[in-house]
């Protein structure tokens, strides 16, 4: 089954694509099918939330799209790049420059101040921030005041939003977010899901939403459901 809806006069550029994707941990009797046989597209700029009960796959789906880990067979395309062909060293730079991943735990280097954890991505690739993104980001997301503190000197909503800028520093073409607000109360949770709006709106990124819960998939443009390792439903959200 392949599944992909899109509303009509959307942007139609697809840029990313799932070719019967299976992932299996084990063998014999102890053998778990964690994704089977998944097809999926999805187009630029789209917000996507991919809901799914405790084991259903979703979580194994998101490290696959972001080069994390390797499927058992099938194909990934991003931009029509095949990244399920790439050995370690491209998988590291596909992962700082195409694809940006937020965490439910943040992730964060705990010996890096927050200016230094947000601009790891760049300054593994030997490369300078331009500081009016720079400016921009941190504006954005309330972190101004925040950038000589460590990790354990913020909230977990502040560590979620350094989490966000980290993401967002090298303007990546995906946004994969796991489970972002898991650890988060209501407030933050909808600070933090609104600043993943803004930033599908403001750069046209294509936004990737793991969650169990509905009503923050409801924040998305589509909401598609796995059990089992399978799309069992795929529906655009009418606003």
């Amino acid at each position: 089954m392949e599944v992909g809806l899109i509303k009509e006069g959307e942007n139609t550029l697809e840029i990313l694509k799932t070719e019967n994707l299976t992932k299996t941990y084990g063998m014999g009797d102890t053998k778990v099918t964690a994704l089977d046989n998944l097809n999926l597209r999805i187009n630029k700029g789209q917000f996507v939330a991919i809901i799914g009960s405790s084991g259903s796959g979703k979580s194994t789906l998101l490290h696959m799209l972001g080069g994390v880990d390797n499927p058992t067979k099938g194909k990934i395309y991003i931009d029509d790049i095949d990244i399920s062909s790439m050995n370690e060293t491209e998988l590291a730079l596909f992962r700082r420059r195409k694809v940006g991943i937020i965490y439910q735990f943040y992730n964060l280097i705990p010996t890096l101040n927050v200016e230094k954890n947000i601009l790891l991505p760049m300054l593994l690739d030997g490369k300078k921030p331009k500081k009016e993104e720079f400016d921009k980001i941190i504006k954005m997301l309330g972190l101004n005041e925040r950038l000589s503190h460590l990790p354990n000197q913020l909230s977990g909503g502040q560590q979620q939003r350094v989490a966000i800028a980290r993401a967002l520093i090298y303007r990546p073409s995906i946004i994969l977010a796991d489970e972002p607000t898991g650890n988060l109360d209501r407030a933050n949770t909808e600070a933090i899901l609104e600043m993943l709006r803004f930033s599908n709106k403001e750069y046209n990124q294509t936004m990737i939403l793991i969650t169990h819960d509905e009503k923050i998939a409801l924040s998305a443009d589509r909401v598609i459901t796995i059990e089992d390792g399978r799309i069992v439903s795929d529906e655009v959200i009418k606003k």
